[in-house]
Formats: C-alpha cells, sequence, structure tokens
C-alpha cells in the first residue's frame, strides 16, 4: 500500500513539473480543425482520450470473455 502511495505521489511530481515547465502554446491541426492550447493542455487532453479508450477496449473485451464463458458452461 506504502509503494502505491510513493508512486502515485511521484507521478503527480512529475506531472506538476511538467505543467510548470511547459506553458508555450501549441497548435493542432486536423482536416479544417485548428485549435491552439497550452502543450500541458493538449497532453491532459491526449491522456484523458488515452484512459477512456483503454477503458472502453478493456470493458469490450471482459464482456466478450463472460459471453464466452457462460457459453461454455451452459453448453
Amino acid at each position: 500500500m506504502r509503494v502505491k502511495l510513493i508512486f502515485v505521489v511521484l507521478i503527480l511530481l512529475f506531472f506538476l513539473i511538467i505543467i510548470l515547465q511547459n506553458t508555450q502554446p501549441v497548435t493542432l491541426s486536423v482536416l479544417l480543425w485548428t485549435v491552439s492550447l497550452p502543450f500541458i493542455v493538449m497532453v491532459i487532453v491526449v491522456f484523458i482520450i488515452g484512459v477512456v479508450t483503454g477503458m472502453i477496449i478493456s470493458s469490450l473485451s471482459y464482456h466478450r470473455k463472460t459471453k464466452v464463458n457462460s457459453a461454455k458452461q451452459k453448453g
């Protein structure tokens, strides 16, 4: 439990350092859409998109495995 807490604190300190050092604006262009945001905001948005995508894929995989297991138990 203590190792997990130390790990979380280190990750948060790492992100705090990144936030303080990366305030310059960055431009992202996708097709006809262009947005200019501070670098750290872009990193956070991409991180959140990655977490949500991972959760969706994990959930779909979990539901697929439970369907297969329940079908095996019935058959």
